[in-house]
């Protein structure tokens, strides 16, 4: 029987870059994707997200979780918090405490029922804004911890994790997910065109001149 996957597509640069190395490793076939409404400010992200599903017939999930926006403390739920690049106990304020695990969790939740094993997300340590819950050690534990709070085997893979921004758009280019990064949002204001000034939109075209293309989102 061929394995199945379901990736965590937030429908920004990396994920959807998960998504199409699922696809060749999995076969289109073969995958699912969820995203999730946290109830973060750029929801255009979800938008984005179906659009990617849909081009290549992908079986799409939304979950809603608004907890985190009733925890607020963190600029991407917040809606009283700024962007202006401060911190809250030594993180950037756009660390939302605790998402990766939750999301994980909700995932994991989903595979079970679907009895899919292999679960896809896009965190990375290697070019990241030090978030917590992107590092390997966090993904690797928590594979651990689904893996016995479930009774199941599940693989967590995050193939961007020792991944540049610069080599995950090589990456991209590699899979043949360059075209799509035009359908993918990446900016934290949630604006469109992207405001080319939040974290997020730094690190995205610090990718893209890296690797020496045009970022598609911007032509």
């Amino acid at each position: 029987m061929q394995e199945q996957a379901l990736i965590v597509l937030s429908g920004g640069q990396d994920s959807t870059t998960c998504l199409y190395w699922a696809i060749e490793r999995f076969n289109v076939k073969n995958i699912e994707a969820v995203t999730f409404d946290y109830g973060q400010r750029h929801k255009i992200e979800i938008l984005c997200a179906q659009q990617i599903t849909e081009r290549n017939n992908i079986p799409h999930h939304i979950i809603p979780i608004n907890s985190f926006e009733k925890l607020g403390q963190n600029s991407l739920t917040d809606i009283k918090s700024d962007f202006d690049g401060g911190q809250y106990r030594d993180l950037p304020k756009t660390f939302v405490p605790g998402r990766n695990l939750i999301f994980l969790t909700f995932a994991a939740s989903l595979a079970w029922q679907k009895k899919i094993n292999h679960l896809v997300i896009g965190t990375s340590q290697a070019d990241y804004s030090g978030y917590p819950d992107c590092r390997e050690s966090t993904i690797r534990s928590m594979e651990n911890t689904l893996n016995l709070g479930l009774d199941c085997t599940f693989k967590v893979h995050a193939p961007l994790m020792h991944l540049s921004k610069k080599e995950t758009v090589t990456l991209a280019i590699k899979l043949g997910a360059l075209k799509v990064m035009a359908y993918t949002h990446t900016c934290y204001r949630g604006e469109q065109p992207p405001c080319q000034q939040c974290e997020a939109c730094k690190l995205r075209a610090k990718g893209f001149k890296g690797a020496g293309v045009n970022d598609p989102l911007l032509n």
